[in-house]
């Protein structure tokens, strides 16, 4: 119920009343109104989407995403995301779909009145197949997305391992990073139970450029032209760090700004180790990766996204013996 006051002014012969009226008005709580955003990116096994909550009904929206099915009319009991909550808008990764097949789409919304739909469209997924799981020499496995023309890891790397099997050193000292002009990986803050799931490994660029190679058989390490092609495609270097963010702040401190994801690459802000400090820094705030081309003697080509704005900087100056998250391109 939301309360007004109504206030009355009565005027007698030599007498001024006021009237306090306290006025009881009822709140109409609806369901919520979303709209689905355009598909984009079709696979033979995956699309990307989204949709946008326009009005939450009068209540809070605790769930939103799309819905998908081979029969019209999808809900909520089928194949669905789970996209955040709230107003506003949110990009959707839908996965799992079979080649040459046709399939129906709806965004959805929840609150306490019930969930609605948005107006549903129809798709028909590519031929071929979607590029399998990735395995690297220690045996994790990692989701791949194709993007344009490229294929590439959705999570960051974890090996410690070369493609042969040999051992990456791992240095925990970090009064022994200056001297450092070999590979070498480090976890955050020397904390594999905590940040290795999520966040990866972090390696020097001596372990990115290493013969043995850190990346699978078949695989690269990103170069500095393979991250262009990315950023490129989605508009370049000052808005497509936005599209390649997760969204929401699980990872991300708050605002994030501009992440959709709508790539599906799912950057995360892993951090980064600086030589000359010996320290960890940067989780929740920057993801810093590295490329495979050198720019000079002493320093390498890396990407850098943060929670504060869309860019994705593209920066010449990474020191060869700091540490940073590191992902994998398809041959």
């Amino acid at each position: 119920m939301k309360s007004t006051t109504l206030i009355y002014f009565i005027f007698l012969p030599g007498l001024l009343l006021i009237l306090l009226l306290d006025c009881k008005k009822e709140v109409i709580k609806v369901a919520p109104t979303v709209t689905l955003a355009p598909i984009t990116n079709i696979t033979s096994t995956s699309a990307i989407t989204g949709g946008e909550v326009t009005s939450d009904g009068g209540d809070i929206v605790t769930a939103r995403g799309v819905c998908w099915g081979t029969n019209q009319s999808p809900a909520i009991t089928g194949n669905k995301t789970n996209d955040g909550a709230g107003i506003g808008t949110f990009s959707s990764l839908v996965t799992g779909l079979s080649p040459v097949t046709i399939y129906y789409l709806r965004a959805y919304a929840t609150n306490s009145s019930g969930t609605s739909y948005g107006s549903q469209i129809n798709f028909t997924t590519a031929e071929g197949s979607q590029p399998g799981p990735l395995t690297d020499a220690d045996g994790n496995v990692y989701h791949t997305i194709t993007i344009g023309t490229q294929v590439w890891s959705v999570e960051n790397l974890k090996t410690t391992k070369y493609r042969n099997g040999d051992a990456i050193a791992n240095v925990t000292e970090y009064a022994s990073w200056a001297a450092l002009a070999t590979g070498v990986y480090c976890w955050y803050n020397n904390d594999a139970t905590t940040y290795k799931t999520t966040y990866g490994a972090l390696y020097n660029w001596y372990a990115v450029a290493d013969s043995r190679n850190i990346a699978p058989k078949g695989w690269h390490v990103a170069s500095d032209a393979d991250w262009t092609i990315l950023t490129n495609l989605w508009g370049g270097e000052n808005i497509a760090g936005g599209k390649l963010k997760e969204t929401g702040t699980a990872h991300w401190i708050t605002p994030n700004i501009d992440a959709t994801n709508e790539t599906g690459f799912t950057a995360l802000p892993g951090g980064f180790l600086q030589w000359w400090s010996g320290t960890s820094g940067g989780v929740g705030i920057r993801g810093i990766w590295w490329s495979s081309t050198t720019s000079s003697v002493a320093l390498g080509w890396r990407r850098d996204l943060g929670y504060d704005g869309a860019y994705v900087h593209r920066d010449p100056y990474g020191s060869k013996q700091d540490c940073y998250s590191v992902r994998c391109v398809k041959d």
